[in-house]
């Protein structure tokens, strides 16, 4: 089992990714890491997951994502290293589930609803 392909998802975003043993680099839709994630909020939500795992410099990751905002894709991208990482090594579970990083955020942005202006939002009310 030399690679495993995971996908991850979050909002719109879909994140595909192709884990091996490796060194530890890291690309993104062609991208390096850091290039591709400049805030050092997101990167550490995935860097994080891996320190959970002890697998920082054990694996190559190339990844490859769609959709959404840059930090929706974050999250997919973490599930999808979460779910491909706990392939690799079932012993991981339990300590991937108590983070919560194997959990898909089911939050989804709320639909437009005919007869006003937003999904809440509601036309200005006039009495006269």
């Amino acid at each position: 089992m030399s690679d495993i392909i995971a996908t991850g998802r979050r909002k719109t975003a879909i994140a595909q990714i192709r884990l091996r043993d490796g060194s530890g680099t890291f690309k993104i839709t062609g991208k390096d890491f850091t290039d591709y994630f400049p805030s050092l909020s997101m990167q550490n939500t995935i860097i994080r997951l891996l320190e959970i795992a002890n697998s920082v410099h054990r694996f190559d990751v190339e990844a490859k994502a769609s959709g959404g905002g840059i930090a929706g894709q974050a999250g997919a991208l973490r599930l999808a290293i979460s779910r491909a990482i706990m392939q690799k090594d079932e012993t991981l579970r339990g300590s991937l589930r108590e983070e919560g990083l194997l959990t898909r955020d089911p939050r989804m942005k709320e639909r437009k609803k005919s007869g006003q202006p937003g999904a809440r939002k509601r036309f200005q009310f006039s009495k006269r």
